[in-house]
């Protein structure tokens, strides 16, 4: 696929090692204002499901799961970051967590569309649209 970037990540203790082909590289980062992800709080790019591969920690990845049961959000057991997640809306791709991709941060991204969550494209009527809940934007200090 065009577009593919393949990236080193890790959680915070490093104890969780995995290799990610994003299918958009660093393009379409997103956030979602669903309950879970309102208190996550990540920046968050796609891979498809067999566009993860852990390399190291496999043994450390705790899962939760809520609500429909759909998607799966694993998370390190041992320092406790999100590293990614099965989406629901896509069950074929998974969320990364950006801050987990090495060199990358979630300050790196000024504006970041936040997907509406709470009205879940899942849970819509056939043929309507999911919708952008709004933007998040990061100013640096100084600037």
């Amino acid at each position: 696929m065009t577009g593919e970037t393949i990236v080193q990540a890790a959680c915070h203790c490093r104890r969780v090692r995995f290799e990610v082909v994003l299918t958009d590289g660093l393009k379409k980062a997103r956030r979602c204002d669903c309950s879970f992800c309102r208190m996550r709080g990540a920046v968050v790019v796609s891979a498809e499901r067999d566009g993860v591969r852990i390399i190291s920690g496999e043994d450390a990845l705790a899962e939760y799961q809520f609500n429909t049961r759909t998607a799966k959000h694993y998370f390190c057991s041992a320092c406790g970051i999100y590293t990614h997640h099965q989406r629901r809306s896509n069950p074929g791709q998974y969320g990364v967590n950006v801050a987990c991709i090495e060199g990358v941060s979630p300050f790196d991204f000024r504006e970041v569309p936040v997907n509406d969550g709470v009205r879940h494209p899942s849970d819509l009527a056939p043929g309507a649209k999911a919708g952008i809940a709004g933007t998040l934007r990061y100013e640096p200090a100084g600037e």
